[in-house]
Parts: C-alpha cells; sequence; structure tokens
C-alpha cells in the first residue's frame, strides 16, 4: 500500500501561523505512510537558492511531493494520501 519513495517537503518560513498547522497535518498523513516530512525554510534557502523564495515565498505554506507542487496554504489531506498510494 505504501512506496517508501515519496518524499514530502513542506516549504515555510519563521513566523508563519500556517506553516505550523500544515506541518502537524503532514507529520499526521505522511505517519501513515512511514514518511517523516522534510521542511525548507524559503529564507533560509534563499542564500544558496533564491529562486524558491521568488517562486514561493509568497504563497506558503506550500506541500512538495517528490519534488514537485502539491499544494498551497493548505494541505489536500485527501489527495495526498491518494498520491502516497501510487
Amino acid at each position: 500500500m505504501t512506496n517508501p519513495t515519496h518524499s514530502v517537503t513542506l516549504l515555510t518560513r519563521a513566523g508563519c501561523g500556517l506553516c505550523g498547522v500544515a506541518l502537524e497535518q503532514l507529520r499526521r498523513v505522511c505517519a501513515e505512510f512511514g514518511i517523516e516530512p522534510q521542511t525548507v525554510d524559503v529564507d533560509e534557502a534563499a542564500a544558496t537558492d533564491p529562486g524558491l523564495r521568488a517562486e514561493y515565498g509568497d504563497r506558503l505554506p506550500v506541500v512538495l511531493l517528490d519534488g514537485r507542487e502539491h499544494s498551497y496554504f493548505d494541505v489536500d489531506e485527501t489527495r495526498l494520501r491518494a498520491d502516497l498510494t501510487r
């Protein structure tokens, strides 16, 4: 049922209230699949990857599934669960 090759990343920034909520949702959903979600602070990452903040910085939090945008502002739990089973 699970595919351990999936990666889930939350793009965030310090002081983002929605980001904290999204991280808790991701931890709960990902735990069902044995995945630990990673977090990337777009402001910290800007030192080496300024494009990340330029692309996503105005609509955080953003969930990346396998490096591709999956959802933003909130976690689409139903869709994420379905995609993690593939």
